[in-house]
């Protein structure tokens, strides 16, 4: 066998009197993919960034091992390269993807400038090539009207287009091993499977070697050769991607196995009642376009358009569709944190539209929201108990006096210790945040909860115990959901029904085992076909489905 591009051997990683990865070692050979999967915590970014030498930076230490990249006829040890060495390999020989393009794309840079830097830099191209290169860059990766992408500035492109552009440069020198750090976890499934197959093709076709961090198991079985799975800093198994999902060895694995939503594996069992909680009616809401002293005040643009639906008391109701198709506008505008153009929300019968300020707010304690980033909607600066009986206070359900031992009831029923109640956000993991969150929302004991993409960013077992929390309040509490989310395979675990949402309209809606087995509208067809599925050898199969489907168009500007 030739050489490997890259080879990790007892890699060793430490952030203070912390080890973090406890001598793990891996191979790379070129046009391979491997996948490092497990939860957070377990040492996946922290080796990639080992890697590329940037772990001190984030105040970590490698503390024993070789790492070792072949380049054609040279061989680098990186643990011994000096800081000019190492700014010369990266972007160069070697280049990383990370999972938030946003905090990676410099906002007041235009994109030529910044993917114009990395000809500029590595190649020593002059501004004129290095923008002629870029254009071609940005083409590659399939970003359409490339010319005029590069006079934008990262806010003005989608999350798809910036994860685009990230990998533009990344690509842009044609490196010898590509690291991608959860590149697709905050994407919908069809810009994911774009960003996938783009990966897939382009590694074909310059021969890089992949190491393809994630905690998507459906993503694992779509691009990966070979996995190796971390817990806590040690390796429990490392497999081709075949035998670890027909044969895992590890009880750890089986586990996250387990954990992973499949794609036909059931719906929701529990009854639903018949009478309807929510009803929105024709509800549309537009966001105004741009005015000025110079410019000409235009419709603005039409972000939710006559949508109506129902959810019934202890139903879950699935809301599905790409980013930018108005699902989070839709849930905001049926609270009026935005305010709709036109249409109605009644919540239990209770018309929202011709509210007072002060009747809403009574209302909106009978529909609470969680949002997808939990330590964003927590203030970080309150202890626990007060946080999440918050909302009991500003309605006068508690008393000042009364709010530990109702905060403590709430964790208990949330799955959290009570002591928990005397701790701060930063105390908790991400899933024990949205615990918090779902706690929060308890507080005023509401008829609907409105879950906006509230597992995307967790590890699979992480939102298996979320979701696993949302079916068992709704069995003994009879609480209604609207749970949006891009995750078909967790839509299908815990929703009654599904709307699909394009383009701000509801195209489709029906019972959800009608709607996966026998979707009506090219859209949800589409939606439904760039779905991962956790069977690597349905990978190929799954790749033609969804490129024998109209790819639409990814100016949109994401609103959802």
């Amino acid at each position: 066998m030739t050489q490997p591009v890259l080879d990790v051997q007892d890699l060793r990683i430490s952030f203070g009197a912390h080890e973090a990865v406890k001598g793990i070692s891996f191979a790379i050979h070129a046009r391979e993919t491997l996948a490092l999967v497990g939860e957070s915590g377990s040492g996946k970014s922290a080796t990639a960034l080992s890697i590329l030498r940037l772990i001190e930076r984030e105040g970590g230490t490698i503390g024993g091992g070789s790492i070792r990249l072949n380049d054609g006829d040279r061989s680098h040890d990186l643990r011994s390269l000096s800081d000019a060495q190492l700014t010369a390999l990266r972007g160069n020989a070697i280049s990383m993807v990370f999972q938030e393009p946003m905090t990676s794309l410099n906002p007041v840079l235009k994109i030529g400038d910044q993917v114009g830097e990395v000809f500029i830099r590595h190649r020593k191209f002059d501004r004129r090539k290095a923008m002629q290169a870029a254009e071609e860059a940005l083409d590659q990766v399939r970003i359409p009207d490339p010319a005029r992408r590069l006079q934008q500035y990262p806010h003005e492109l989608s999350g798809g287009l910036r994860q685009r552009v990230m990998i533009a440069m990344a690509l842009a020198c044609r490196p010898k091993l590509l690291i991608c750090d959860e590149p697709t976890t905050a994407l919908d499934v069809t810009t994911q499977a774009e960003i996938l197959t783009l990966i897939r093709n382009l590694q074909a076709e310059i021969g890089m070697g992949v190491l393809f961090i994630t905690h998507d198991m459906g993503v694992v079985a779509e691009i990966a050769d070979r996995v190796v799975v971390l817990r806590n800093g040690e390796k429990m198994e490392e497999a081709s991607v075949h035998d670890l999902f027909e044969r895992p060895k590890a009880a750890y694995t089986k586990a996250l196995m387990a954990a992973t939503p499949k794609p036909g594996s059931g719906t929701s069992t529990q009854q639903a009642g018949t009478e309807t909680v929510l009803d929105v009616e024709q509800l549309s809401t537009r966001f105004a376009g741009k005015s000025g002293l110079f410019s000409r005040k235009s419709g603005g643009v039409l972000a939710v358009n006559r949508v109506s639906l129902k959810v019934a008391r202890g139903e879950t109701l699935g809301l599905v569709g790409e980013s930018g198709c108005g699902k989070s506008t839709l849930a905001r505008s049926i609270l009026h944190l935005i305010e709709p153009e036109s249409g109605s929300v009644r919540l239990d019968g209770n018309v929202l539209n011709s509210s007072s300020r002060q009747a809403l707010r009574e209302t909106r304690k009978d529909m609470q929201m969680v949002f997808q980033d939990p330590y964003a909607s927590l203030n970080p600066r309150l202890p626990v108990h007060e946080l999440i009986t918050e909302p009991a206070r500003i309605h006068g359900l508690v008393s000042r006096k009364d709010q530990k031992e109702l905060a403590a009831d709430l964790v208990e029923r949330v799955g959290l210790e009570r002591d928990a109640i005397n701790r701060f956000v930063h105390q908790f993991s991400g899933g024990q945040r949205q615990r918090l969150c779902i706690a929060r929302a308890l507080s005023v004991e509401p008829k609907l909860i409105i879950a906006d993409e509230a597992v995307s960013a967790l590890d699979v077992s992480i939102a298996r115990q979320i979701t696993d929390l949302m079916l068992e309040l709704q069995r003994t509490e009879g609480l209604s959901f609207l749970f949006i989310s891009h995750d078909i395979g967790v839509v299908e675990r815990v929703s009654h029904r599904i709307a699909v949402m394009y383009k701000g309209e509801i195209v489709e809606t029906g019972p959800t085992e009608q709607i996966l087995k026998n979707p009506q509208h090219p859209y949800t067809r589409r939606l439904l076909s760039a779905v991962p599925n956790p069977m690597p050898k349905q990978r190929r199969k799954s790749a033609e489905a969804f490129t024998a489907f109209p790819q639409e168009s990814t100016t949109l500007v994401a609103m959802a």
